[in-house]
């Protein structure tokens, strides 16, 4: 299986929900810093999900798409609910303790790389000589701008924890951007499918948070719930649409190349907002990963 054959970032059908994507996904990183502030990261995901899944819904309703996903797609919503809106969230919302919002954008830029490695095992999608040589420029500058996190100390103080459970988030995440495409995914309307899938994820969600950080905790903060609002309709019911489908018709690496823009986006408003502090180190990190990351997705074949 590969990619559609007009699918190209030069078309616009294309380049539209890419940069939109980019752009929302760009600022939502630095908006959980302050869902975790005071908050259990697990009950923030929970309170999440709780918006997202009946939004997701109504999409699919008012689109004309049916909820009846049979039994494979219930099984393909339950994986992708556990890992992507599970999984890779928890990890991510934890990861945001130790390390500061624009440090884990950058890491989870690097989802191309178990993205490729997935989309070729499972999908047959190909890679090239070329997105290996970026791969390792990417992951080269990524090691540099945690050296420079070491140095200072991160956010919470254990900056390797903080790397371990991003990682994890990755991971996390590529497992559920490849089997969402796979034939019984692409026979299900994409709007259905998240929803059931955001729906499973509450349930896994609200059992973790439980285990892990007990009875539920209800914010009474304005800001915190007007924040989950913007994650939950625009991070998560706008953009997971529309980055699934660039998943299924550029392939699994390509579309995560909007990595690009989301850790320019993210590492601004990190720097504009939490202080964050350029060193020759960070600078150098940096360009290497972006140089990377536009050298591996660059090959047109």
């Amino acid at each position: 299986m590969s990619s559609a054959p007009n699918a190209s970032l030069l078309n616009p059908r294309i380049a539209a929900p890419f940069l939109l994507v980019a752009l929302i996904w760009g600022s939502t990183w630095w908006v959980i810093t302050g869902q975790i502030d005071g908050v259990p990261a697990s009950w923030a995901v929970v309170w999440r999900f709780v918006i997202a899944a009946p939004a997701m819904a109504l999409m699919a309703l008012a689109t004309g798409s049916s909820l009846k996903i049979g039994a494979k797609g219930q099984w393909l919503a339950i994986l992708v609910g556990l890992t992507q809106f599970c999984g890779n969230y928890n990890f991510v919302y934890e990861a945001e303790r130790h390390l500061t919002s624009g440090i884990v954008a950058v890491m989870l830029s690097l989802l191309f790389v178990p993205n490729t490695l997935l989309g070729r095992l499972l999908l047959g999608q190909k890679t090239s000589a070329r997105f290996a040589l970026g791969s390792l420029i990417a992951i080269a500058g990524i090691g540099l701008l945690f050296a420079n996190e070491a140095r200072s100390g991160g956010v919470g103080g254990n900056v390797w924890l903080g790397v371990v459970l991003a990682f994890f988030g990755m991971l996390a995440a590529a497992v559920a951007n490849v089997v969402q495409a796979n034939d019984t995914g692409r026979s299900l309307p994409m709007a259905s499918l998240l929803a059931w899938s955001m729906a499973w994820g509450v349930v896994f969600d609200t059992v973790f948070a439980l285990i892990t950080a007990g009875p539920p905790v209800v914010p009474r903060d304005p800001a915190f719930w007007a924040g989950t609002a913007y994650l939950a309709i625009a991070g998560s019911v706008v953009t997971f649409p529309l980055y699934f489908g660039l998943v299924r018709n550029l392939g699994a690496g390509k579309a995560a190349y909007n990595g690009v823009l989301v850790v320019v986006l993210a590492m601004f408003l990190s720097t504009l907002l939490e202080g964050y502090r350029w060193t020759g180190l960070a600078v150098a990190g940096c360009a290497l990963a972006l140089a990377g990351l536009v050298i591996a997705l660059s090959d047109r074949k």
